[in-house]
């Protein structure tokens, strides 16, 4: 536990995942990635004095890159906006009698009935979402926040506390958050609506996210959030400069996101500028003293520079946490079918389904391990399912090419 190695652990929200993990708060990634996304809010604290956050950059060290403007996040083309306010102006028909702008608008983008393609790790800016109409959920409100500024819709933003959802790419560790919109009544003339409507923005039903509790944030808040996205997806790609420059802009917008500052260790910890990472976690503990992250990656550091007092305070509270991952039952199955232990393997592929049953890879850990045990029907039934939440061609190829096999058998 105090080596340096590939496999270093920390806590998000709980949850034990590696130090390679990137928050993407709102999809969030997600990141944070981040990656770390995915699930911060600077609009609910406004009366704290902001932190002073310029000590914890350290430009000297990164090459310095362009990156957009927080304007450019939301600007579309010219030639969109006129044909977005001429297909409003165009949908009273012969009587001139509109539906509502926003529930217009909500319809234009039409996200919950496949007008808009879900697509995980691909935060974009609004002008290139507009031309693909495919994006994670921060693209969604992204667009269509764009759009609302075109059509003069106001806008309310919401960080959903949702059940975290688990990804591995690029050998980081991703978990997923979300957020979503709502689009308030404006009140037109030559329009019928119910006064104070809100048309709901999101790929999911409202229904699914009733349960879960929701934050208000501002718009500055989310382009924070947005860049802490693309910052935890260069990490991915091993791009530093780019992923610290992305970071920075974060932070910037809001202090008070720590996912922002972890994801900042995060590329400090890749870059072996360990005093650094430190400074950072301690000053998310300053604003979130018992923030699980940050605790457990100050705990990785104490524990490699041989400060076990420090360390063992820390650590004490947090391994518990390592039982809500769903991929340390994954590796420890992994483990235990290539040491040709599979009913070792088939209990702890279980758990990890328990946990996280929309990962192809744990199901299809699932047949192989039921195979090797002569379990042919489940072998077969677990392969479909893999089959099933697969996504990308090269797995779904794969598991196809497996379960050919097995039918013949």
């Amino acid at each position: 536990m105090l080596q340096k190695d590939e496999s270093e652990k920390f806590i998000y929200g709980g949850i034990l995942v590696p130090t390679r993990l990137l928050i993407y708060c709102v999809y969030f990634i997600v990141f944070y990635f981040i990656f770390s996304v995915i699930s911060g809010c600077s609009s609910t604290i406004p009366t704290k004095k902001t932190p002073n956050v310029s000590s914890l950059f350290n430009d000297s060290e990164f090459t310095a890159v362009t990156i957009p403007d927080t304007d450019a996040i939301f600007a579309l083309p010219e030639k969109l906006k006129i044909e977005i306010r001429r297909d409003y102006a165009r949908s009273g028909g012969i009587t001139g009698t509109k539906v509502p702008v926003n529930k217009w608008l909500a319809e234009y983008i039409d996200a919950q009935n496949g007008g808009f393609e879900y697509r995980d790790h691909f935060t974009r800016m609004a002008s290139i979402t507009a031309e693909e109409r495919a994006g994670n959920c921060m693209s969604l409100v992204v667009l269509s926040t764009a759009i609302a500024d075109v059509l003069g819709v106001p806008v309310k933003f919401q960080d959903i506390d949702v059940e975290p959802i688990w990804d591995r790419r690029g050998g980081f560790y991703l978990v997923n958050g979300h957020v979503n919109m709502k689009l308030l009544h404006v009140d037109q003339p030559n329009t019928y609506s119910m006064r104070g409507s809100e048309i709901l923005v999101d790929f999911l039903p409202e229904r699914s996210i009733r349960a879960y509790r929701v934050k208000q944030i501002n718009k500055q808040t989310l382009a924070g959030m947005y860049f802490n996205n693309v910052a935890a997806e260069a990490l991915v790609k091993n791009d530093y400069d780019l992923a610290y420059a992305l970071a920075k802009r974060a932070i910037e917008l809001d202090p008070y996101y720590v996912n922002s500052i972890n994801t900042l260790a995060v590329i400090y910890r890749h870059k072996g500028m360990d005093e650094l990472a430190e400074k950072a976690y301690r000053h998310v503990l300053q604003l979130e003293p018992k923030n699980i992250t940050t605790l457990y990656n100050l705990a990785i550091i104490l524990g490699e520079q041989d400060r076990l007092e420090e360390w063992q305070q820390v650590h004490k509270v947090l391994e518990i946490a390592r039982i809500n991952n769903p991929f340390y039952y994954f590796d420890m199955a992994q483990q235990a079918y290539f040491e040709k232990q599979y009913q070792e393997a088939l209990v702890w592929y279980k758990r990890a389904v328990d946990r996280a049953d929309y990962r192809h890879e744990f199901y299809f850990g699932l047949s192989r391990a039921y195979w090797a045990t002569g379990d042919q029907r489940r072998a077969k039934k677990n392969m479909e399912k893999a089959i099933d939440l697969s996504l990308d061609e090269t797995s779904q190829h794969r598991y196809k090419g497996k379960l050919q096999a097995m039918l013949r058998h």
